[in-house]
């Protein structure tokens, strides 16, 4: 097509484009191009378009927030269009992995140390870490339940024979004998209780084991609790008479059911804790809410003069 001398020319194709196909420079060899045409201002509402190579970013309109410098929240890619460079899909670039767990940072645990004294009575909200040892059919489990719900500040309750029940295929059931199999399956359950309460703590929340350690096996013994959760922790006996405990194992179901004989060797073994310096509680005439009580009573005692074991 051809224009009149002296008429303007049509408006370019694109920035430095003359006709289509022609860039300026080719059809005006030496001349430096016209200067770049700054993108239009973006609509209310709307971010501002991403500057051209070896463009400078446009100055914000008055009254709009600057654009975000690199580095910053990425946009998602509008639909058809490639992803910027960076762009992942998935949103901003997650923090490390091993920092965090959810939103909340959360400490590590360390061995536990012994607690302060409450300033009220019982244990007030002191946290804790707590032992509940006794036989089977002492009432360990449903004691530990009820005094961890009846604080008033955050208690958690963990049950060695719950943890050492998440093994389901190839569980070493202690009813069929004691060996390396079900003596290795108590030592993993009861570092990983160790693991639990120690964390716990570390975030503020108290924490009640329960097992029936035995005062005469070391290996089944204190040791090794007081190892996996630190100097702190608090252990306490729960006794009651031999006809209470065969009464409530005898309303048991399933694994957690043993012989009458075995019943009683238990609860012969456990008399070993007389004399251990431990605090024992006989509540053979108490109902659980009565013994929960006295539980915090003696926990209040103990943190003020530690038993030595």
């Amino acid at each position: 097509m051809q224009h009149a001398v002296g008429a303007p020319l049509p408006p370019p194709h694109g920035p430095g484009i003359g006709h289509v196909g022609r860039p300026y420079q080719a059809q005006h060899p030496g001349h430096p191009g016209p200067p770049p045409i700054p993108p239009p201002p973006p609509a209310p509402g709307q971010a501002p378009a991403a500057p051209a190579p070896g463009q400078a970013p446009a100055a914000p309109a008055p009254g709009q927030a600057p654009p975000q410098a690199q580095g910053g929240t990425r946009q998602p890619p509008a639909p058809g269009r490639a992803p910027q460079p960076g762009w992942s899909g998935t949103g901003p670039t997650p923090p490390p992995a091993g920092q965090v767990t959810g939103h909340i940072q959360l400490p590590p645990g360390g061995p536990v140390p012994l607690p302060a004294p409450p300033a009220e009575p019982g244990t007030g909200g002191a946290t804790l870490a707590v032992l509940l040892i006794g036989p089977a059919g002492a009432g360990k489990t449903t004691v530990a339940k009820l005094w961890a719900a009846r604080r008033r500040v955050p208690t958690a309750h963990v049950s060695l024979d719950d943890v050492r029940e998440w093994v389901r295929s190839g569980f070493a059931d202690p009813q069929a004998g004691w060996n390396d199999h079900s003596e290795a399956q108590y030592r993993l359950a009861r570092r990983t209780c160790g693991f639990a309460a120690r964390n716990f703590l570390a975030n503020g929340i108290s924490c009640i084991l329960d097992d029936a350690v035995f005062p005469d096996r070391p290996v089944v013994g204190l040791g090794g609790w007081k190892r996996h959760v630190g100097p702190g922790l608090l252990p306490v006996v729960l006794l009651p008479g031999l006809e209470i405990v065969l009464e409530r194992n005898a309303a048991r179901s399933g694994n957690r059911r043993l012989s009458d004989e075995e019943v009683a060797r238990i609860h012969g073994r456990m008399a070993g804790w007389y004399g251990s310096g431990l605090p024992i509680i006989d509540n053979s005439t108490y109902d659980v809410e009565t013994t929960a009580r006295v539980l915090d009573d003696v926990l209040a005692r103990s943190i003020a003069s530690p038993p030595a074991w």
